[in-house]
């Protein structure tokens, strides 16, 4: 028994030891994209409705941490720091507020709920990263988006949107507004060409 019980105690000994030398967790802090509303605007609703899509983007921008391009094709995060969702995540909730706050299209859904609509925009996200332009810091999205006619998934339109914004410092908070700015410039834009489009409910589901 007294065998045993040594055995015992120095196994427990051992095992808090490990335990004490295991790395730490890293702690971390967690933004939120920063958004400003948009306008509301006043003129008369359209007759269709649109779904916002989740944009496609490869596995380093598709996560929740915050990318970085220190230099050439280097790509790194920003330690201690990510963001509340993944990053597609976060624009197509983005781009739904917009839409939301612009007010001229009533049908209004995403593809959380995956409701029917008479179009859906959907797209590629290239870019949602700080890049560094001759030592300074700017937050560059670039997202090819898509206006699909749900009967018979036409593509309607489509546009490349290069957005460009000069972070104010190096510091994490100070990146993670400029994200905010680039992305309220994206949102912007991509609701004036959507609403600028031909576009007709009418038709959309006909057989």
């Amino acid at each position: 028994m007294k065998l045993l019980a040594h055995l015992f105690a120095g196994t427990a000994i051992a095992l808090l030891s490990a335990c004490s030398v295991l790395p730490k967790s890293e702690p971390q802090q967690i933004y939120r994209l920063p958004a400003t509303p948009l306008p509301h605007d006043g003129g008369a609703t359209v007759n269709w409705s649109l779904r916002v899509d989740t944009p496609q983007a490869e596995r380093m921008i598709d996560s929740s941490r915050i990318t970085v391009q220190p230099q050439g094709d280097t790509m790194s995060v920003y330690k201690g720091a990510r963001w509340s969702d993944s990053a597609t995540t976060l624009l197509r909730n983005r781009l739904v507020d917009a839409f939301r706050d612009n007010g001229r299209i009533t049908g209004l859904s995403s593809d959380e709920t995956s409701l029917q609509a008479d179009y859906f925009l959907s797209g590629d996200l290239r870019a949602f990263q700080t890049v560094y332009e001759n030592g300074q810091p700017v937050v560059v999205i670039r997202f090819d988006a898509r206006l699909v006619k749900s009967n018979g998934l036409r593509i309607v339109a489509s546009r490349r949107f290069d957005i460009s914004q000069p972070v104010s410092g190096t510091a994490v908070p100070q990146v993670v507004t400029a994200f905010g700015q680039a992305t309220d410039t994206l949102a912007s834009q991509l609701v004036n060409w959507t609403l600028q489009q031909p576009l007709d409910g009418r038709d959309a589901h006909a057989n």
